[in-house]
Formats: C-alpha cells, sequence, structure tokens
C-alpha cells in the first residue's frame, strides 16, 4: 500500500500512542506514512469556545479519505477515543470513507478501557464506510513491549487484509 496516513488523535504531539500507530503503519503499509497529528493543528479550549483549526492544514481531511490504508490511533479518555478524534471525525458524512482500508488503534491504562475504546472507535469508522476489520486494543503498559507486540498486531492484520 502506498498511500498511507496515520491520524493520531491525542491532543500531546509526540505521543507513546502516535509512535506505537506510526510503527505499526509502517509494518503494514510500503513507504513512509503521512503523520496527521490533531494536537498540532486543532486547538481546543476548556472554555465555551468550540474546537478550531490553529495551523491550517485544508488538506488533512482529503489526505484521510483518499488513504489506501488508514491507521487512527487515540488514547482512552474516560473509556472512549478523545473528543479532538471526534471533531475531526465528525466533519465527514456516513460513507464518507468508502472503500479505505483502517485500523483503529487505542491505548489505555485498563483492559476494559482499551477494548471499549477501540470498539467503538471501530464503530465509527465503518459507520463513515471504511473497510475495518478489526481493532488494535493496547495497554500503557504493553508499550514496552515494543517489537514484539508490534509483530503480533501486524501479522494479525496482515492475515485479516488478505482474507
Amino acid at each position: 500500500m502506498s498511500n498511507v496516513v496515520v491520524l493520531v488523535g491525542n491532543p500531546r504531539p509526540g505521543s507513546r500512542t502516535g509512535a506505537f500507530a506510526i510503527a505499526l503503519a509502517g509494518r503494514l503499509g510500503a513507504g513512509e506514512p503521512r503523520v496527521i497529528e490533531l494536537g498540532e493543528i486543532i486547538a481546543v479550549s476548556l472554555d465555551a469556545e468550540p474546537a478550531r483549526p490553529t495551523h491550517p492544514q485544508p488538506d488533512a481531511w482529503d489526505a484521510v479519505a483518499a488513504a489506501d490504508l488508514l491507521v487512527v490511533a487515540t488514547p482512552s479518555y474516560k473509556g472512549t477515543y478523545t473528543g479532538l478524534l471526534k471533531v475531526f471525525l465528525d466533519r465527514y458524512p456516513a460513507g464518507a470513507l468508502t472503500g479505505v482500508r483502517a485500523v483503529p488503534v487505542a491505548v489505555a491504562g485498563s483492559p476494559d478501557h482499551a477494548g471499549a475504546t477501540a470498539a467503538d472507535l471501530l464503530r465509527l469508522l465503518r459507520e463513515l464506510g471504511a473497510v475495518a476489520t478489526s481493532a488494535v486494543g493496547v495497554l500503557e503498559s504493553q508499550l514496552a513491549d515494543g517489537a514484539a507486540l508490534l509483530d503480533r498486531h501486524a501479522s494479525r492484520l496482515t492475515e485479516e487484509f488478505a482474507a
């Protein structure tokens, strides 16, 4: 796959969630993925102001919709994906990602939150039309396993893609 995009929903650019997703995309796709760090392009205020772009990347939405492989990564916040990611994905109408092969990735502190967040993100991506066979739920404590963890998930996903 030549057009690989990693969409990182962590408000902190350079997060472990993003690093895991970028490494996973590298194992699944060909070439260097395009990385879209939502924490760099959307500002979120805790007051009454809505989320708004801070560093315009008008092609970010187009890049996601045109991806051959889209890896969408989020930490689990209160048992679900981040609001930042939801704000970004809500700009697409139902079916807008039809034909895009997608891998939802959730990183959480507990198994329940990892599973719930991954499942919620899988449902959201399917609602948008993405071809998403399964999700990747990872515990923060597992991130230290590095290559072994990445290899295990990449192997499973490669088999699913081939089926």
